[in-house]
């Protein structure tokens, strides 16, 4: 069965921001700073390896929406190989290893279109909900109120105009010499 790879070279599509393209892909991966500078070096990253057509049409797909342009490069048969090892990206890709058993508190991502569908092997945390009333700040900083002396301010009651000037705005009564009254 012919394995392929996900390949990208750091080029952008034409008519794309390459800043813009830059934030997608790093919030694709999940990378920031010197990793997502060495995708966009124009060296050739192999994203991932080991893929059947399908998945690699995926993550090409993927690619390409958030605006770059990357290739799906055949492999040889002598360098695909089965062990999950290899079919992870490189770390320039800034996806870490698995670990040897996923730790108990995490579950798989079900994808919710095919747009995510390229990243279903991706484990996500297993956060709780607070209970009802649960006080969610950490620890409150104590303050000590500045010293500004506000007695000279009052407040104005309620209703009252703030001292704005009224408008003399001059009162214009319709004309209604083309109307008239029928009795029919």
């Amino acid at each position: 069965m012919t394995r392929f790879e996900v390949v990208f070279q750091g080029q952008v599509q034409p008519g794309a921001a390459p800043d813009q393209v830059r934030a997608n892909v790093g919030k694709l991966f999940q990378v920031s700073g010197s990793q997502l500078e060495s995708l966009f070096s124009g060296r050739r990253i192999v994203i991932k390896q080991g893929l059947d057509q399908v998945a690699a049409e995926k993550y090409r797909i993927a690619l390409e929406r958030a605006g770059a342009q990357c290739s799906i490069v055949p492999m040889d048969e002598s360098e695909a190989d089965p062990s999950p090892a290899a079919s992870e990206p490189p770390a320039a890709a800034a996806q870490p290893a698995p670990a040897a058993e996923p730790p108990a508190a995490s579950r798989r991502v079900v994808p919710r279109d095919e747009f995510m569908a390229a990243f279903s092997d991706v484990e996500a945390p297993d956060f709780d909900i607070a209970p009802l009333g649960a006080d969610m700040q950490d620890d409150y900083d104590e303050h000590t109120p500045l010293p500004i002396d506000l007695s000279a301010l009052s407040l104005a009651p309620p209703g009252s105009d703030m001292g704005e000037m009224k408008k003399d705005v001059p009162e214009q009564v319709p004309n209604t010499d083309h109307l008239k009254l029928s009795d029919e």
